[in-house]
């Protein structure tokens, strides 16, 4: 896979891999996002203690870290050894035992189910190749993977679209995909794994949020969002909980 690729460029810059926790969750919806990614992710795995989880696209360990704490044994896998070096720092500074190895997630250096769950959050909208990295997680993945996309029928299709038109002029930005769910389904299925749960989070995006900056107020769009339904319809990113077919 190309090193040339903006999922790897971007995030080796070890300026980004400093800035990304503020960037991504700072602020009052920042620290809202990190909270209900952090309840669902534990709704998802269920009893984590002893089990074997594998947060691939680690980054800053956030996830890592989160099953640490709950009693699982995890390995963090990340392709930017910036990215990683401040998940270790985390990690030491928590006094958590976390694995933490650079890798790549379209070739995982691990054997077939050799965990028992497999992460990835905000990585197959980022991935040169979406299928194979899906294909990588099925495989080595006993019982269960957990990752997230942006929906293809919400706003972030537009502002996927607005991204890939001014990179393609060369703008410095982050050309992420978009992706159906009956299409990531049928993915999943080829690889002997089926949807057990999902899970959205907004409609409006997440720039609108942040630029309103009241919880209050996206804490009640989101519910009457899904009272009407367009949050099934309309919500984004989509977190996936997915089984292998025969559990």
């Amino acid at each position: 896979m190309s090193r040339e690729h903006y999922s790897y460029t971007v995030y080796a810059d070890p300026a980004t891999a400093h800035s990304f926790d503020e960037r991504r969750f700072g602020g009052p919806i920042g620290q809202l996002i990190a909270e209900e990614q952090a309840r669902v992710l534990d709704e998802f795995v269920g009893d984590a203690r002893g089990r074997l989880v594998l947060d691939v696209g680690t980054g800053t360990g956030r996830a890592a870290l989160q099953m640490s704490r709950r009693g699982a044994r995890v390995t963090g896998v990340d392709a930017s050894e910036s990215m990683l070096a401040v998940a270790r720092r985390r990690a030491a500074d928590a006094q958590l035992e976390v694995r933490f190895l650079a890798g790549d997630a379209h070739a995982l250096a691990f054997t077939d189910r050799e965990f028992d769950v497999v992460i990835s959050l905000r990585v197959l909208m980022h991935t040169p190749d979406w299928r194979r990295s899906l294909a990588e997680l099925c495989r080595v993945s006993g019982r269960l993977v957990i990752f997230d996309y942006p929906a293809a029928v919400s706003f972030a299709a537009v502002q996927s679209f607005a991204r890939r038109l001014t990179h393609a002029f060369g703008a410095r930005t982050e050309p992420y995909r978009v992706l159906r769910h009956g299409v990531v389904a049928d993915a999943l299925r080829t690889h002997g794994f089926r949807i057990r749960a999902t899970h959205r989070q907004f409609v409006l995006p997440i720039a609108a949020h942040k630029a309103i900056g009241s919880p209050r107020f996206s804490l009640a769009s989101r519910a009457l969002s899904q009272r009407t339904g367009l949050l099934g319809l309309l919500g984004t990113p989509v977190t996936v909980a997915a089984e292998r077919c025969e559990f």
